[in-house]
């Protein structure tokens, strides 16, 4: 842990280098203001980086604390340099070149930078090695500035985790509201991006790490289709549901960085058929996406507010010229308990060949190892919830095990055919549209995550199909967003749906950094007139 915190300090130590330097704002401006910008010559990639990088300094570890970053990149400012060296040789690889963007620290990076996952077990695990995603945004000219925290393990060692906390990084805080989750497992990718401390962010999903934390914090943010994205060099939880997505502050920049995503990997045999899909996906968005297109509506259980926020949202929708079609979900019984056995069985076999592979620094070279790890650390590695998927999955019995195979094939088939497939066949729709999640829930270290309100994310993460959430406004001062799910390589439809949406809505607010949530009067009952709405809620 010692040697990733003195990193963020060196690179806060540097900061006086920025004196001499010009002064850039890049509080929530775009990839496309951030290349204008360097474009007219008003600022370089270097001065970007010395940007981002004094707001870190500033608000992560001070100010806010919101603890999203948990390694910087000593190499950033001289890639920056190189790549402004490019500029002026006239050579300009496109709309990311010399912009920073942050990497969630489940995927390996060459840079000196440990891929830790967010657990002391893989502290020393420095590859030295660019997972292919991360190598085709470098080759698109971004600059990698470090890496975000992260639920530890993805959120996928306890059923009763806190979500955004590792021993490594500690809690994410919610810059909308201090106290509250920024959401698992991508919470610092989340956190890091609406704070504006990069343009944007890779986060991963298993089932619901992209739109969850996105939806949480009032970003944009897709899971793709399953495939399009390669998954080399990402600790895995499960190859059927693992995929990393872009996240960022508006529909165009996640565009622009799952364009430069996109490629066949010659390591994930899923990625075989990704190069038919190599567009650039920002350049076809369209504000007139929404005239005629059909949308199946649907309605899951949610408080008054949330719906009151989504009826909003569908009359957006629906003066762009959208066709809403209302439509139910199917009864899908048993598709939590297939899907969690898939997870399990493929969380043993994936994560055993994943740490065979890393350098001999890390000494726990399969799952029971880092099991007996955590238990010798316990202190430190299981201070508030334990581990017991860790331990149900160790009990597996691979991947030629009968129920595995049959548990995947039945998740597959609820999910796909019977599930979106389904609803989209009965409203005769292209895209579903329904809340992504509700809003953040309280950082609870005793009893956990205790969120109860909607959901988008099981069916698009277990059939594999496309999930875009986008911001849809506030529900007392907490962030929402709205989810675009199309069947599979959908990408682009969910893509320029949610673009739509998105400039018409105008949805999104920036964070304010407040205590708590903006709640209300009342805690205090009717005789306590100095009741004010950003009133603690930490129990």
């Amino acid at each position: 842990m010692r040697h990733i915190i003195t990193g963020i300090l060196l690179a806060t130590a540097a900061m006086p280098m920025a004196a001499a330097a010009r002064t850039v704002a890049v509080e929530e401006r775009s990839i496309d203001q951030l290349q204008a910008s360097m474009t007219a010559g008003t600022a370089s990639s270097v001065d970007l980086v010395r940007a981002y990088l004094a707001r870190i300094a500033a608000m992560d570890r001070k100010g806010p604390t919101l603890r999203s970053v948990i390694a910087l990149n000593p190499d950033a400012l001289a890639q920056a340099k190189a790549l402004d060296a490019e500029r002026r040789a006239g050579r300009v690889r496109g709309p990311l070149h010399g912009v920073p963007v942050l990497i969630k620290d489940n995927v390996e990076t060459a840079d000196a930078m440990p891929t830790t996952a967010g657990s002391l077990a893989l502290k020393d695990n420095m590859t030295r090695r660019d997972a292919p995603v991360v190598a085709q945004l470098r080759a698109a000219g971004a600059v990698i500035l470090g890496k975000t925290n992260l639920s530890e393990w993805a959120n996928i060692r306890s059923t009763r985790s806190m979500s955004g906390w590792s021993a490594i990084g500690g809690l994410v805080r919610n810059p909308y509201a201090l106290d509250r989750t920024a959401c698992g497992s991508s919470s610092g990718s989340g956190a890091a991006i609406a704070a504006s401390f990069a343009a944007a962010a890779i986060g991963t999903e298993t089932d619901g790490s992209v739109v969850c934390p996105s939806s949480i914090n009032g970003l944009v943010g897709l899971k793709p289709t399953i495939g399009l994205v390669s998954r080399t060099h990402v600790v895995p939880i499960s190859h059927s549901q693992d995929t990393p997505g872009p996240m960022a502050r508006s529909v165009r920049d996640v565009a622009t960085m799952f364009s430069a995503m996109i490629a066949a990997d010659p390591a994930d045999a899923a990625t075989a058929g990704a190069g038919a899909y190599k567009r650039d996906y920002a350049a076809a968005l369209s504000t007139s996406a929404l005239s005629g297109l059909r949308i199946g509506v649907v309605r899951p259980e949610m408080t008054a507010d949330v719906a009151a926020r989504y009826e909003v949202a569908l009359g957006v929708l629906k003066a762009a010229g959208a066709v809403l079609v209302e439509v139910k979900q199917p009864k899908l019984d048993g598709i939590g308990e297939a899907e969690l056995l898939v997870l399990q069985t493929e969380l043993k076999a994936d994560l055993d060949t994943y740490l065979a592979t890393t350098p001999a620094a890390v000494r726990t070279r399969t799952l029971d190892q880092v099991i007996a790890f955590n238990r010798a650390n316990e202190a430190a590695e299981m201070p508030f919830f334990a581990q017991e998927t860790f331990e149900a999955a160790a009990k597996t019995k691979g991947l030629d095990d009968p129920a595995y195979k049959a548990a995947r094939a039945k998740s597959l088939r609820l999910a796909g055919a019977e599930g979106i497939d389904a609803m989209l066949k009965t409203a005769r729709a292209t895209v579903l549209v329904e809340p992504t999640y509700g809003p953040a829930w309280l950082s609870e270290p005793v009893y956990g995550d205790q969120y109860g309100g909607p959901s988008a994310s099981e069916l698009p993460a277990v059939a594999g199909y496309p999930n875009l959430t986008v911001p849809m406004g506030l529900v007392r001062g907490l962030p929402v967003g709205l989810s675009f799910i199309a069947t599979r390589y959908g990408d682009g439809t969910v893509l320029n749906a949610g673009y739509a949406y998105e400039q018409r809505a105008k949805a999104r607010t920036a964070p304010r950094y407040l205590p708590s949530a903006a709640v209300g009067t009342g805690l205090d009952g009717a005789r306590c007139p100095g009741a004010t709405n950003t009133r603690s809620l930490r129990r």
